[in-house]
């Protein structure tokens, strides 16, 4: 179970690895291929919503079919086409190459989800799923660091090489887990198995209506929507922090390999996402609506530390300029002990970036639990849709919105505004919680008394 589980978690980080890659190369890839750079968002936004679009219909298919194979075919496939896009010649070839890399890495997060959510013990459910969710966020920071050193070195095409190798390799892997059986770690279905019966239930077409109206699912569809607007938007993030170095006189090489370690180094709150989960299990033993309060409190205080932490300054910078990334690595920790503002951002982040992780873990584990087992991949590769969407919103979003703000505001603060305009997305982000708070109780009664049910009528 646990090498399973720890297979799943790290694969878990390759589509936001692939996201991730994106920002740090859009000036490198834009003039190698003499394109826009406004087009590179567009490329970006399309890998993250085919992403989403063809994640529903592996979710479909993991409700009916076996999801060992599902994984490995699904991983080749976006295996191959990463490294088609690292020898990518033109415009559309990049962007055919990434949409196929979209529809591979649709199996990802559906597939893993559902094989996941029948491994993890209930009371356990949201702290553990931290960690699948971490491993997603953490993938946007890998992703981005791999950008900003690989490409400093190597040229851009390298990063896809590389993750490229890696998928072939997590494909050894998967021979080795053990699929757990669908619906294993229901406390209803506990007898059933202990028995030796099998929960042997398949999603059918006629239930995609039933699910696409459940409360809890439409209030988690529109959560994750406006949620994923503000964080689709803090892609931007090394741009921001890369405009603020060069403020400070620095240069763009320099400024590029600062803003990849200021990404990882300011998202670090993340890391506690495991506690959130934790405190969400325990608030929902308590009560069915537990979950859904307490997330919606940690979602709500992220905006202001955020619009902070980017209204900020990073005066005083010191960095060296020999585009040593060791060198600047160990100077942005001393800055952050010893340089008030530099220190004050971090703070900051890590306030920020905390009480946003406290977001995924119950997020996650509240779909799974309005579900029923063989509901739940297709539950949350739709939700994920709703996401994906959102986080497409936010990318582009961003893009042209700091084009008009542009108009009256110059660097960095045209960024800073334009960032901090997305934060407004939190506010009824955290307001559906609130309203699902009544909803889960019914539903989550619900589906425990099928599953009762069920495991009484074998």
């Amino acid at each position: 179970m646990i090498y399973t589980i720890s297979v799943f978690v790290a694969l878990a980080a390759f589509d936001n690895i692939i996201i991730g890659l994106f920002p740090p190369l859009f000036s490198s890839i834009a003039k190698d291929l003499k394109i826009n750079l406004s087009a590179l968002g567009v490329v970006s936004a399309v890998n993250i919503l085919v992403t989403a679009l063809s994640s529903v219909y592996w979710g479909y298919l993991s409700g009916k079919f076996k999801r060992k194979k599902l994984i490995i075919i699904g991983t080749v496939f976006w295996s191959i086409s990463v490294f088609l896009t690292s020898i990518s010649n033109n415009y559309i070839q990049l962007l055919i190459f990434q949409i196929f890399t979209g529809i591979g890495l649709g199996c990802i997060a559906s597939i893993g989800f559902s094989v996941l959510t029948d491994y993890i013990p209930h009371k356990k459910r949201g702290m553990i799923l931290s960690l699948w969710g971490m491993s997603q966020g953490f993938g946007g920071i890998a992703g981005s660091l791999m950008a900003s050193l690989t490409a400093t070195y190597a040229g851009w095409r390298e990063p896809f090489k590389i993750v490229s190798i890696i998928g072939f390799l997590l494909i050894i892997l998967y021979l080795f887990i053990k699929e757990p059986n669908l619906g294993e770690a229901e406390p209803e279905l506990k007898e059933l198995v202990k028995e030796g019966y099998e929960y042997n239930y398949n999603i059918e077409f006629n239930q995609l209506y039933e699910l696409a109206l459940k409360h809890s699912n439409v209030l988690l569809f529109f959560q994750g929507f406006f949620m994923n607007i503000t964080t689709g938007s803090l892609i931007w993030l090394p741009t921001l922090y890369i405009s603020k170095i060069q403020y400070q006189g620095y240069d763009n090489k320099t400024a590029v390999i600062a803003s990849g370690f200021l990404f990882a180094l300011f998202q670090v709150g993340g890391l506690t996402s495991s506690f959130f989960g934790h405190l969400g299990d325990r608030a929902q033993r308590k009560s069915y609506k537990g979950r859904a309060i307490l997330t919606s409190f940690f979602v709500f205080i992220t905006m202001p530390f955020y619009v902070l932490m980017f209204i900020v300054p990073m005066n005083k910078l010191l960095l060296p300029g020999n585009y040593n990334a060791p060198l600047i690595f160990f100077n942005l920790l001393k800055q952050i002990a010893i340089n008030p503002w530099i220190m004050t951002m971090f703070i900051l982040s890590f306030f920020a970036s905390s009480a946003q992780s406290a977001n995924t873990p119950n997020w996650l584990a509240l779909i799974t639990d309005v579900n029923l087992p063989e509901h739940r991949g297709t539950s949350f590769s739709t939700a994920n849709l709703a996401n994906s969407l959102g986080r497409t919103l936010g990318n582009v979003g961003v893009g042209t919105l700091l084009a008009a703000v542009s108009r009256y505001s110059v660097e960095p603060n045209n960024y800073i505004i334009t960032l901090s305009i997305f934060q407004l997305f939190l506010i009824p982000a955290a307001f559906c919680y609130v309203k699902m708070a009544k909803s889960n109780v019914k539903d989550i009664s619900e589906v425990k008394e099928i599953l009762y049910k069920r495991s009484k009528s074998t």
